[in-house]
């Protein structure tokens, strides 16, 4: 039984706060937890340990549906994915959309296998395997362009405000002629608020 504010229930707080930490891929001892919407994978989907001989890189990539000629692992920098394939950095966007795609929101047929990084590389992220630099040139046209068009508007603004017509604000009691110290001996005058 934990007490609140003892130092037991904040260890075990922490330990379950690192456990849904969101971390890209948490790696010990040659095993990678995906990420929590790739948790269903089973022990067999999981990469190995790094392959040293010809035959674990033939096993590695059967196992990742790969020619053993198109099967490269990352390298075992002590970091290490393990067995895990080095694919080619393609964002989503950056696939053919005239393809026959399995899965055409996502542009991948079924059975393929998803690169390490996958989850920076979907539509709603930013393409970054293409290089967008427009020249100066373009940039300064750009830039006044929308400084033109914010000071034109800026000067109209000023020349011709707009803004909801309004009529003089109204009050009960012949504009409270009382309250605002009027004669109570005195018939007040009669306020129209409206020309007919």
């Amino acid at each position: 039984m934990c007490i609140p504010g003892s130092t037991k229930m904040a260890s075990q707080v922490w330990r379950v706060a690192g456990r849904l930490r969101s971390q890209p891929l948490l790696r010990r001892q040659g095993v990678v937890a995906l990420q929590s919407r790739n948790l269903e994978m089973g022990k067999d989907d999981l990469p190995g340990p790094y392959p040293r001989t010809a035959e674990e890189r033939a096993r590695a990539a059967k196992k990742y549906n790969m020619r053993v000629e198109d099967y490269e692992p990352y390298p075992d920098d002590g970091l290490g994915w393990g067995d895990y394939p080095k694919l080619p950095v393609q964002h989503v966007d950056s696939r053919s959309h005239w393809d026959d795609w399995d899965f055409p929101d996502i542009r991948r047929n079924y059975g393929d296998v998803y690169h390490i990084e996958e989850d920076i590389m979907w539509r709603n992220r930013p393409q970054w395997d293409k290089e967008f630099n427009p020249s100066l040139k373009t940039q300064v046209k750009t830039l006044l362009g929308v400084l033109t068009v914010f000071g034109v508007l800026f000067v109209f603004g000023f020349k011709y405000p707009m803004f909801q017509p309004v009529g003089p604000k109204q009050y009960p009691y012949n504009n409270l002629y009382l309250e605002n110290g009027g004669d109570p001996d005195k018939e007040p005058e009669a306020v129209k608020n409206y020309a007919i």
